[in-house]
């Protein structure tokens, strides 16, 4: 593995996450995110060359605005070392092949509707209607086996969030299904299946969590799409190991 490569996956990820956070906050507020510069959102400074250096302008600057000296979001940076460690992580168990470009468009999708989510409870159609004609793209290049897997994947993902929020009556939003309909294309129906899974454990475990210091409350809203997405990635991932693994401890 050349080392050269590594440091290149990396950056070149955490360039994208820098514009992949971006496109997280401005695209739910229909802000133009390709032709607007970006500006500090405290004094509205545009922002320079210098500025947009993922990782190192936030270093550089110590965490402040130059003009104005206000303190600048951790989560900037925080979004693009998480997004350049992903695409590391996915070339460094897939290498230079194209479920290496799934993998990427898929932490794409994620990075983009934490942000989102999490700032504005909110996961926009377009979105998923553009990563969903991308997945369909993506799939019939490089098709699973069998190849309606990704419809069975789709049909079932959307179903059955359609399902529970029939059932509890709104305890889940609309956003997260089509969410999970849209995963399905690129993960099949087994990786959908456990996707749900892992992302019922981990919301579970966050909001617990949450709840026990206090930054929630019982009543407050809680945004389950970033726990469907990180699901998705290690399902993506891992989840042919994991299920492996279940199988073979608990039915042998």
């Amino acid at each position: 593995m050349s080392l050269i490569l590594v440091i290149y996956i990396f950056i070149m990820g955490a360039i994208i996450g820098s514009f992949l956070n971006v496109v997280g906050l401005r695209l739910p507020k229909n802000i133009p995110f390709t032709t607007s510069r970006s500006a500090c959102p405290h004094c509205s400074t545009p922002l320079q060359a210098r500025d947009l250096i993922p990782l190192f302008s936030y270093l550089i600057s110590k965490g402040k605005c130059r003009h104005c000296q206000h303190l600048i979001s951790i989560t900037y940076p925080l979004v693009e070392l998480i997004t350049g460690f992903l695409f590391l992580l996915s070339y460094i168990n897939l290498g230079l092949s194209l479920a290496f470009v799934g993998a990427c468009l898929l932490i794409s999708l994620a990075v983009i509707v934490t942000v989102s989510d999490i700032n504005y409870m909110l996961i926009p159609n377009k979105l998923l209607l553009f990563f969903t004609v991308v997945f369909v793209i993506f799939r019939a290049i490089h098709p699973l086996q069998p190849w309606y897997d990704s419809i069975f994947g789709a049909l079932v993902g959307f179903s059955i969030i359609f399902v529970i929020i029939l059932l509890s009556k709104g305890g889940m939003g609309a956003g997260d299904m089509k969410l999970l309909g849209t995963l399905g294309i690129l993960l099949g129906l087994k990786l959908t299946l456990l996707t749900l899974f892992l992302a019922t454990l981990i919301g579970t475990v966050v909001s617990l969590t949450l709840l026990s210091f206090k930054v929630i409350g019982r009543k407050d809203p809680f945004p389950f799409g970033p726990s469907i997405v990180l699901g998705a990635v290690i399902s993506y991932l891992y989840g042919f190991d994991l299920l492996q693994f279940y199988f073979d401890t608990f039915f042998l």
